[in-house]
């Protein structure tokens, strides 16, 4: 459980702050099984202190990925590329048991790799991993920092529709960046109905 706090959560007249990290950490050691558990125990000691300043607590349990639950392959910068990724995915969805999330997932993954080798820098790599089956998580990296941005494309333009198809497919997207460039990261609800009012009727 990673913990992020302000110190108002572990300061308080007449508390050390070493002594309200440890009643932190003690509060969190006792709740292994619940969050919510935990912060209400944490709140419930900031109380007791009468903390001088305001009080935020987020927590997050993180886990590590069964390596079976992770396919990552490096993408040419070619845009012939963008269909062999496709036929990659499909076929690691099949292998994996998730036939329900390939037609978004192809679309998701055909989007963001297109993108990475139109506007990003090599090397490209595309990323997926399975979370204990509900969410399909796909991540595209590439070497530069520059971030894409939704767009509001006319009815007669030809492009600037693809992070839009990506934002109303997953559930949540988003960027972050490391020293080598940026990973473009979406995830998408295994089991979602895909919304066709998306796609116009030919």
């Amino acid at each position: 459980v990673l913990a992020l706090f302000t110190d108002g959560i572990v300061k308080a007249r007449g508390r050390d702050v070493d002594e309200g990290i440890a009643d932190l950490c003690g509060a969190l050691d006792a709740s292994a099984g619940s969050l919510q558990k935990a912060c209400d125990e944490v709140v419930s000691l900031c109380a007791q202190g009468c903390a001088d300043d305001d009080a935020a607590l987020l927590l997050v349990r993180v886990h590590a990925f069964p390596v079976d639950s992770v396919a990552t392959w490096d993408v040419a910068s070619d845009p012939a590329e963008v269909a062999k990724v496709r036929a990659l995915v499909r076929e690691k969805l099949e292998d994996w048991g998730l036939h329900e999330a390939t037609f978004v997932s192809e679309l998701v993954v055909s989007e963001l790799v297109t993108n990475a080798i139109r506007h990003g820098r090599p090397p490209v790599s595309l990323r997926l991993l399975r979370d204990v089956d509900r969410t399909l998580i796909c991540e595209i990296s590439d070497g530069r920092h520059t971030s894409p941005h939704l767009r509001n494309a006319g009815e007669e333009d030809e492009g600037g529709r693809g992070l839009f198809l990506v934002a109303q497919l997953t559930t949540m997207w988003g960027t972050r960046y490391d020293r080598q460039g940026k990973t473009i990261w979406a995830e998408i609800g295994l089991g979602q109905d895909v919304p066709l009012d998306l796609f116009p009727e030919p």
